[in-house]
């Protein structure tokens, strides 16, 4: 007689993705986020009611009105300044695109030398925060002295915006790559540029994404310093050229703008994250 003995599987003690997510399907966050939206709107229409200062608070529905009158041709007047809205949210997109697409690219390498290279990261990394800590405006102007106030300093402000926050992320996900997967790839004969193509990059791959999320989230919010200066047509250029002519509902109407397609940009890099980065929050 034969007996077999299976060994019981083991406890899955890890974590699961989304295991830490309110209780609740799909509906309910849609609800939930109707219902703060509905909230949102009351506070903010009762609010501009009581206040009766429509330069301090417009209320939603002169914003609504600004949407129209900004989206078409009317008594003559295309949009605002000439642009419709469309328009000017598409050249700023445009910009920031550019801008992030050079900055992450450039933060990109300069992580992989900072993380591999340890002379370099010693030297560049006091450099890199130096630039992360200087606000936007701060090195605007000298772009201007240097290169005018055409598309090219706008373009330079957005891409120096994005590069150190990919810099660092970079930087601190291939310095603490895991070491027994490096020895390994080595001892089976990997060289320097395998270990990183094959091991270091792909288990930097979730903090990488972090950093390049952050990285256009800070080039978003940037725009509208990149087009203090001849930004018209743009949604930054509009939203300051309206505050200097007191229409706050035209500057409320921008702020939504910004905010909104800043939420369907992050949308995409979650969906393209969760697509080329199936194992992140996976043991």
């Amino acid at each position: 007689m034969t007996t077999t003995l299976t060994a019981p599987a083991p406890a899955d003690t890890g974590p699961r993705p989304g295991a830490l997510a309110p209780r609740g399907g799909r509906r309910r966050r849609v609800l939930l986020r109707l219902l703060s939206l509905a909230v949102l709107y009351t506070l903010w229409e009762i609010t501009a009611r009581v206040m009766r200062n429509p330069t301090f608070i417009p209320a939603p529905a002169a914003v609504w009105h600004q949407l129209i009158e900004t989206s078409t041709v009317h008594d003559g007047v295309r949009g605002y300044s000439g642009h419709l809205l469309i328009e000017h949210l598409g050249v700023s997109l445009r910009r920031i695109l550019i801008g992030s697409v050079v900055g992450v690219g450039a933060g990109l390498v300069a992580g992989v030398v900072m993380g591999t290279v340890s002379w370099i990261r010693v030297v560049a990394e006091p450099v890199v925060t130096f630039v992360r800590a200087l606000p936007p405006l701060a090195y605007f102007s000298l772009f201007i002295i240097w290169f005018g106030i055409d598309e090219t300093p706008k373009l330079w402000l957005l891409a120096i915006a994005a590069m150190p926050p990919v810099a660092v992320a970079t930087a601190s996900a291939v310095y603490s790559a895991p070491t027994g997967l490096v020895e390994a790839a080595r001892a089976l004969g990997a060289g320097r540029g395998q270990v990183i193509r094959d091991v270091v990059l792909p288990s930097a791959l979730p903090e990488i994404f972090t950093g390049i999320r952050l990285a256009v989230g800070i080039a978003y919010s940037s725009v509208v310093a990149a087009e203090t200066i001849n930004g018209i047509p743009g949604i930054g250029g509009m939203v300051r050229d309206a505050q200097r002519y007191s229409q706050t509902d035209v500057v409320v109407l921008g702020l939504f703008a910004i905010g909104l397609s800043g939420l369907l940009i992050d949308a995409l890099l979650r969906t393209a994250e969760n697509r080329l980065i199936p194992w992140r929050g996976r043991a």
